[in-house]
């Protein structure tokens, strides 16, 4: 297990590379050009800063998260083919630099909805949460008009100057099927793998979160069978899982665990973090520890060993603890606390496997 930890590059990140290289056994960094539209070619200049800064603190960038596919491609519109060569582009740029694995999604309009960004914990922390009679049952349409009637009613990912274009989205997304999806992930793998193969990149789709339908919208990186789905459309050693626990763990029909074990060759990057999933299917996002959760974060981390487990790993989503002033879910006192639970579990694992 290779451990890494998400930075948002300077001048969006609190944390500095410094911090991130005093948390035991991290060796890199996972990261993006955040300020590059979905489906733009990403300068080389740009990635080259950001290898240099890393490089300077004696951290790789072996680990992008994410380059971002525009919606023309998840819609299938016929504008997909110059977004895809643009992303092609940047497959290529990122592989001369040393990047093996490229995190991506799929998931229509959100990359992840939660309904409140600081719900207190018992112990005082603060953490993501979502609060599924804010969502289910509700027109999406209908909440964009409360919203922008009301400067008071807010919601993570419902920003004002973001309405617009959320209206048009969801226009754009009236009777896409879950079918028609997969399809159009389809056409966007067969395009994309060949080159990933070719510069030894690993593509790495993230599933989604949560991992049900929101506002009607299609989903479908949701459960086994589907990811079993995915890695049939293309089947290569570059078409892979980011495989997160805490997004697929949200429901509690998916066995985490379980999932690694089988798709253990074809996951070459591991988020793992904790959810307490509620009787009425709420969840929050608590600390990594097993108990403090719904998700058995002890065997999780097993699977991983019992399988060899060479591939990337960061602690995801932490708490916000410590009176830390921090990008919701990404402070990092939690998740430095989260890798060293990973890490005494990954230890005691090995400790027995040398004594056995």
């Amino acid at each position: 297990m290779r451990m890494v930890f998400r930075w948002f590059g300077e001048g969006n990140d609190h944390i500095s590379l410094r911090d991130v290289k005093q948390i035991p056994g991290v060796e890199g960094i996972v990261w993006s050009l955040h300020d590059v539209p979905a489906g733009d070619e990403w300068s080389l200049k740009q990635i080259q800063d950001v290898k240099q800064q890393a490089t300077d603190h004696g951290l790789h960038i072996e680990v992008v998260e994410s380059v971002n596919v525009h919606e023309d491609i998840k819609l299938g519109l016929s504008t997909r083919d110059r977004y895809i060569e643009n992303y092609i582009k940047t497959i290529e740029k990122l592989a001369s630099v040393g990047v093996k694995v490229i995190c991506y999604n799929f998931m229509p309009i959100f990359d992840w909805l939660r309904t409140d960004l600081a719900k207190e914990l018992e112990d005082g922390s603060t953490a993501l949460f979502y609060e599924g009679s804010k969502i289910h049952d509700i027109d999406p349409m209908e909440l964009v008009k409360q919203i922008s009637e009301n400067s008071e009613m807010t919601m993570p990912g419902w920003e004002p100057e973001r309405l617009a274009d959320l209206t048009k989205l969801f226009e754009a997304y009236r009777g896409v099927t879950e079918e028609d999806l997969m399809n159009n992930l389809q056409y966007f793998l067969e395009k994309i793998i060949p080159v990933a193969e070719e510069h030894d990149i690993k593509m790495a789709i993230h599933p989604d979160d949560p991992p049900w339908s929101v506002f009607g919208l299609p989903r479908i990186v949701t459960n086994k069978e589907n990811l079993q789905r995915i890695l049939k459309l293309v089947d290569s050693p570059s078409n892979g899982l980011t495989l997160c626990s805490g997004s697929l763990g949200s429901n509690p029909s998916n066995n985490v665990a379980e999932m690694v074990r089988e798709f253990a060759d074809r996951i070459p990057f591991a988020h793992i973090r904790n959810v307490r999933i509620y009787e009425n299917g709420d969840f929050i996002e608590t600390s990594h520890r097993t108990e403090d959760g719904s998700i058995d974060i002890t065997d999780v981390v097993t699977a991983y060993h019992e399988n060899n487990f060479t591939g990337y790993a960061r602690p995801d989503h932490g708490r916000h603890i410590w009176d830390e002033k921090c990008r919701p879910g990404y402070g990092l006192y939690d998740r430095a606390l989260g890798i060293m639970y990973m890490w005494g579990i990954w230890d005691t694992l090995e400790k027995a496997k040398r004594e056995a």
